[in-house]
């Protein structure tokens, strides 16, 4: 009703015309966009971005977030916030709560490109072909947890994936293809998938620690 009204009320060079639906309502009428906000924690409080502040859970508009300039070397993305709010401190790290298939407000922070860079997601087709989608922007991308002995340690917490997806990810390390086309071609079984909240917390500290 409300995109009918303006397009009778308003001259037709404030319209753009090639804009249509709900998620092109601003860009159709000149409105302006709610900010994409990237929400990250600063694992290691020698170099937290608020000093008087303990622990630090930001959120920061995407340009923002592209003139940081922190003293960091390391940073984790995962999409479960459970993992991102329990994260351990790591020295010179920070941890950004993913969101899913989309990077591209990312792009912009150069200062990413001198990281090492690690994705943790569901060890399940999803999640090799978001890790498959990130290293299109940054290529030294690295996967964290996502590994056949990670998935074989914790068979108990196997659950379904309901959805896989059977694309080829080009991107992927040799490793890592092959358990990918295990997953999708259910060779350990049907839709497996292990959640990345199912990992325990004794095994994330170890796989830390074999980083450093």
């Amino acid at each position: 009703m409300l995109s009918e009204l303006l397009d009778l009320v308003l001259p037709a060079e404030a319209i753009d015309f090639t804009a249509s639906g709900v998620n092109q309502f601003a860009q159709r009428y000149g409105f302006l966009e709610k900010p994409l906000c990237i929400r990250f924690r600063v694992l290691d409080r020698a170099h937290g971005l608020l000093p008087a502040v303990g622990e630090q859970d930001i959120s920061l508009d995407a340009a923002s977030f592209a003139r940081l300039n922190p003293k960091l070397s390391r940073v984790f993305i995962t999409e479960n916030e459970i993992n991102f709010l329990a994260f351990p401190n790591v020295k010179y790290s920070l941890i950004i709560f993913g969101a899913g298939y989309g990077f591209e407000m990312l792009r912009k922070a150069t200062w990413l490109e001198n990281c090492r860079i690690y994705y943790w997601g569901d060890i399940d087709t999803h999640g090799f072909a978001i890790l498959d989608q990130l290293r299109s922007q940054f290529e030294q991308v690295e996967s964290f947890l996502m590994d056949r002995a990670t998935l074989l340690a914790f068979e108990a917490q196997w659950g379904i994936e309901t959805k896989p997806t059977r694309h080829e990810l080009s991107r992927l390390t040799p490793e890592e293809k092959a358990l990918y086309d295990d997953l999708r071609d259910n060779r350990l079984r049907k839709n497996l998938r292990l959640e990345q909240e199912h990992i325990g917390f004794e095994w994330v500290k170890a796989a830390l620690a074999a980083l450093a």
